[in-house]
């Protein structure tokens, strides 16, 4: 076999595919797309057409895909440093940075063009707007300069609910409005649990994680004062988007569950890890969101 047919050997192809795939950080986007579906189904107040199910989550998959492959184009050099971050692909040197930024550029564009042509003109628009602020204001602006990176720059992870319900109904509402502030809640406590984890790698790789600048106490105090402000946020979620008893029950438990889980963190940190928060805030999400879409079908 010659060098050049080894090169592009099927198992050398593979191995490039995952990578790319791997750009776009597949596990985030999964959670993301879980918030698009129910949203869709409370606009439509049953269940859309399959077709414009599978345009939304397609387009949302792109431009989610697309926006953290630019972010890891842009965050490269720090992910060198993070112990967690220093196998992607960009590291490594499996990917060239120039291809997965025009990769990213690509995903992007295309998610835009397939949303305005087979969902709404306002789904592309929201769906590209959540791109543009995860890379420039996130990303570029806030992430290294600011320890409210998260605060402000999680807004991005909010848009899908709002994209799913402007691919039903062709705009916003106060329903989708307070879906977005739900995530945007969420983001803080989720995320500085996990900071907390990662204090060091986030301090040796110069990243200013409220954990890295204000210590894990202040980090603990405000992931308990979030967790209440985000349970508050889903019950008021209720009556905007006319969901019944069973969000209600469910959103409270779940909610409830998580003020312990803080409350737990805030006074034993010794003994209770913030892993434990952190991977129930991604259930926590998933079934909030859940119980919303069932919501729609039991009311009916």
């Amino acid at each position: 076999m010659t060098a050049n047919a080894a090169a592009i050997s099927p198992p050398a192809v593979v191995d490039t595919v995952r990578s790319y795939v791997s750009l776009t950080k597949p596990r985030i986007i999964a959670l993301l797309l879980i918030t698009t579906v129910p949203a869709m189904i409370v606009a439509e107040g049953g269940w859309p057409s399959g077709w414009l199910i599978l345009v939304t989550v397609v387009g949302g998959t792109l431009s989610a895909g697309g926006a953290n492959v630019i972010n890891c184009w842009y965050d490269r050099d720090i992910d060198g440093v993070m112990r967690r971050t220093r196998e992607r692909p960009l590291v490594r040197g499996a990917i060239e940075p120039l291809n997965a930024l025009i990769f990213g550029i690509a995903l992007g564009t295309g998610a835009f063009a397939l949303l305005w042509a087979f969902a709404t003109p306002a789904a592309a628009i929201l769906a590209t707007l959540g791109l543009l602020f995860y890379v420039f204001v996130y990303t570029i602006w806030l992430k290294r300069r600011t320890p409210q990176n998260i605060v402000i720059g999680g807004a991005a992870g909010a848009f899908p609910p709002m994209v799913g319900w402007a691919a039903v109904t062709g705009d916003i509402s106060w329903a989708s409005v307070a879906m977005f502030a739900l995530i945007f809640l969420w983001t803080p406590p989720h995320f500085w649990a996990l900071a907390l984890r990662l204090k060091d790698d986030y301090g040796e790789a110069g990243v200013p994680m409220l954990p890295v600048t204000h210590g894990p106490a202040h980090t603990r105090k405000q992931i308990l004062a979030y967790s209440y402000v985000l349970v508050a946020c889903s019950l008021v979620l209720a009556p905007l988007a006319s969901l019944g008893w069973m969000y209600v029950s469910v959103a409270a438990l779940s909610g409830l569950l998580f003020i312990g889980l803080a409350h737990q963190l805030h006074r034993s940190p010794e003994t209770v890890s913030p892993m434990r928060l952190y991977k129930y805030s991604l259930l926590y999400l998933a079934i909030v969101f859940v119980a919303m879409g069932a919501d729609v079908f039991v009311a009916v």
